[in-house]
């Protein structure tokens, strides 16, 4: 796909790289106060803000907001809260507000402090009132058990005090937890802890900058219609946005960057790991079908309290969230430093909106000239991804779909609800052009924990029956999901892994095999299962070419370029499997000069049976000399064997360069290069903002198909019969411009493009099967002389050696 690269990923549980700068969640229970989870132990300082009547300031007044973790209320006779100014001098005393009452459990309990001359708003009832004029921007708070004046003013002082409870120095403060003092706190905005509202005695890693947002004890905060109009005494009511006026009509929220206050919403579904948070979705839609009517609320690093099927209000900024920015990714809108109350639970979840060929339109995105869609007015009828936008965190399902892409080791399959064609014989969707992206592919997640409800297990062809359902979420690796609350049953197809077909005694056979960053280091089950796949499944080709051979320490960077551990351990798997006993060449790269995995220095590498071909050595082939082209005729001959094609110029900057070898069959010589071209890092997705996307990895693999072009040009100049074998893993499509420089003017035929559409497949890649590997041949090769087949062993199973196809060609030279 022309997305970030469809190679190797690294993560998974969808952590969260880049984020909004949110403030977690805090939560109230109404009328169920005995019910909140306690996460931590005693009393903690949850807000602070001291910008109240200062300029820009919207609150008169400055605030410390208390919260209690626990499932009992906690007392506060006897204990104030003291401030002591960022930057204290010899005369500088602790100021002291006393308190009374408790803090509820699971609640929050506010202190008014001094006021500013400016400002509009005023703050709910305070539990407490003070007249601690607050800096807004450099200070420490103090939870003290006791009245009397603090003395300490350094941080080591204070933390020998054993009354005080909680402390948080913001800004420049020299008194404060762990690593420094919170940051970002202004006129306008607040520090405040998450809502799990743990304490790790590091100020600057609890506390997040975020609009202000007190709450009292009695769960009242500011703006809209808080409560029932007596100081909060009463539950609070909806305010005036609901989530359809946050998610508009195009992929930007009209109220981006804005606080919502008093939300309200049927809790759909529950994330407790990676991005944690949970959606929400009114009950009530309006009639645009353009609005979402449900929204993501991403509660940071605290595990989400709330419960599907809980009807909360929501009090939150508005954020933009781009999973994968730097790759064009969509945004995703989310409710930001969220503080949450539930009114009941129970309650009946939305009914989902079913996608099916009948929902999905046949226009995939807008075109925008390589513009982004963001502003664009969505437009569900006509695009797929405006569709999928318009019900963005919406409860959707999908019912008795094919499985076209396997399950994977992140617990993650991807599903066709949409009508692909052609689809493979095997069961997948087959992608044929940049026009072509098969709209219906969603990939599948399950939210439940896996002791709870186990993900199922399916291979490409599989049928995932019943009902699938959960909110739509998008995330960075798969565009959008269904993160499902409950997961259809596994109808078996009975995949089964491929066989070619025997070679002929009068056929050369040439395999190319891409193992997946093959180490030493790597278990011994991997070795003899990809051993078995080239005895068993190619039938032990004469010749095959491997892709991403590591070097003897792997991917330890200590300057190790040697391989010859890894494959001749390779070797001793494919004769213990019943194979031949291989001989090889290679040339080793310049460390850390040809890209993959750090440190691995991958490269490519001939194995090839001595009892039916052999290698023709010719000295002078190293990893920065260009090997030539000598002799014309029959006697056309390279300089040396194996070389390297043109191995300094840039076109290979970073990447893999072209393993050439001469091998002679039958007394006849063969040509044979064995490639690995740049990967496809750095593409915008297929799905991206941006459409039509840039692929701009393609730049390189063009250049290096010009300078690979060049070089069997000048071969078959030197012998227009001559037999060239050009393969490997391209990381590019039969139609893409790399390959169709590859093939100009006919030195080379493709052959994976005589294969039937349906079988044009070596990879599959969110849920679209396509073709990244491939065999060409010169014109010597007669069409009814050679053989090809694309050998399905990995691509298409949860359980796979490597993550490509191998294949393999018989030629009658």
């Amino acid at each position: 796909m022309p997305s970030p690269t469809p190679a190797r990923r690294s993560r998974r549980t969808l952590l969260r790289v880049t984020a909004p700068a949110a403030v977690a969640a805090s939560l109230v229970l109404v009328p169920l106060p005995g019910a909140f989870a306690a996460p931590s132990t005693g009393a903690v300082i949850a807000e602070v803000y001291g910008g109240g009547g200062n300029s820009g300031a919207t609150l008169k007044n400055d605030f410390i907001e208390l919260g209690n973790p626990t499932g009992a209320a906690f007392g506060l006779s006897g204990f104030s809260v003291q401030y002591l100014p960022g930057s204290p001098g010899a005369t500088t005393q602790w100021g002291v507000t006393p308190l009374n009452g408790s803090i509820p459990a699971g609640g929050r309990y506010l202190i008014a402090e001094a006021p500013g001359a400016g400002g509009t708003a005023d703050l709910p009832a305070a539990d407490a009132s003070g007249s601690l004029a607050l800096s807004a921007t450099s200070g420490t708070v103090a939870l003290v058990n006791g009245t009397a004046p603090l003395t300490c003013k350094t941080a080591a002082d204070c933390a020998a005090d054993p009354r005080i409870v909680d402390l948080v120095g913001f800004g420049t403060a020299v008194v404060r937890e762990g690593s420094g003092p919170a940051a970002g706190a202004s006129n306008s905005a607040s520090v405040a802890r998450g809502s799990s509202l743990a304490d790790t005695d590091d100020n600057a890693k609890d506390f997040t900058a975020g609009d202000p947002t007190p709450v009292n004890s009695k769960g009242a905060g500011t703006g809209g219609n808080p409560g029932g109009g007596d100081g909060g005494t009463t539950p609070p009511v909806p305010g005036d946005v609901r989530i359809h006026d946050i998610q508009g009509t195009t992929r930007i929220s009209p109220l981006n960057t804005k606080t919502v206050t008093n939300v309200p919403g049927i809790v759909t579904g529950v994330r407790g790991y990676g991005t944690k948070g949970f959606w929400i979705q009114d009950p009530n839609p309006d009639n645009n079908p353009a609005t979402s009517e449900a929204v993501f609320v991403y509660t940071g690093s605290a595990n989400p309290t709330v419960k599907v099927g809980d009807s909360v209000l929501v009090t939150a900024k508005v954020s933009e969230y781009y999973p994968n920015s730097s790759g064009g990714s969509q945004s995703v809108t989310e409710l930001t430093g969220p503080k949450v109350t539930v009114l009941s639970s129970d309650n009946a979840v939305p009914a989902p909106v079913v996608l099916d060929a009948a929902k999905i339109p046949a226009g995939y995105a807008p075109d925008a000239a390589g513009g982004s869609i963001d502003n664009l007015p969505l437009d569900p009828s006509k695009y797929a991804l405006d569709l999928y936008e318009s019900l963005e965190g919406m409860n959707v399902e999908v019912r008795d779909v094919p499985v076209v892409q396997a399950t994977d080791k992140y617990n993650e399959l991807w599903v066709d609800a949409g009508s692909a064609d052609p689809r493979t014989n095997r069961g997948g969707v087959v992608y044929l052009g940049y026009d072509k992206p098969n709209n219906g592919r969603i990939m599948i997640q399950s939210l439940p924990p896996l002791t709870q409800q186990p993900f199922p297990v399916a291979n490409v062809g599989d049928r995932l029956t019943g009902s699938t359902a959960g909110p739509l979420d998008y995330n960075q690796f798969g565009g959008y999901t269904i993160a499902a609350n409950t997961v259809g049953t596994v109808q078996d197809n009975g995949l089964k892994r491929e066989v070619a077909d025997r070679a002929l005694p009068s056929e050369l056979s040439i395999a190319t095999y891409n193992v997946e960053n093959l180490a030493p280091g790597d278990a011994d089950a991997k070795y003899t299962e990809l051993a078995q796949a080239v005895v068993t499944n190619l039938r032990s080709p004469d010749i095959v070419a491997l892709e991403e051979i590591q070097d003897n320490s792997g991917a330890i960077d200590d300057g190790t370029v040697d391989a010859s551990v890894t494959v001749q351990k390779f070797i001793d798997a494919v004769k213990a499997a019943g194979g031949p006993a291989y001989d090889w060449r290679s040339i080793d790269p310049v460390n850390d000069k040809d890209g993959g995995q750090p440190g691995g220095n991958i490269r490519q590498v001939f194995l090839f049976n001595p009892d039916r071909v052999s290698f023709t050595d010719i000295a002078g082939g190293d990893s920065t000399t260009a090997v030539d082209v000598t002799g014309t005729g029959k006697r056309t001959s390279l300089t040396a064997s194996p070389g390297r094609i043109d191995p300094n110029n840039e076109a290979w900057a970073s990447s893999r360069k072209p393993l050439v070898g001469q091998f002679s069959f039958h007394n006849k010589p063969v040509f044979v290069i064995a490639n690995h071209f740049n990967s496809k890092g750095g593409d915008q997705g297929i799905d991206s903002r941006f459409q039509a996307p840039n692929r701009s990895s393609e730049v390189q693999r063009q250049k290096q198909a010009e300078v690979e072009h060049a070089f069997i040009a000048k071969l078959e100049a030197a012998d227009p019969d001559a037999r060239i074998v050009s393969l490997g893993d391209f990381n590019d499509y039969q139609f893409s411009p790399a390959m169709k420089t590859l093939t100009k003017g006919g030195v080379l035929r493709d052959l994976v493009n005589d294969l039937p559409a349906s079988e044009r497949y070596s990879y599959v890649y969110q849920g679209n099967s396509q073709v990244l590997d491939h065999i060409l041949v010169s014109p010597a090769f007669k069409q009814q002389h050679v053989r090809y087949d694309v050998v399905h062993i990995n691509s298409e199973f949860a359980v796979q050696a490597s993550d490509h196809d191998p294949q393999v060609v018989r030629v009658k030279p």
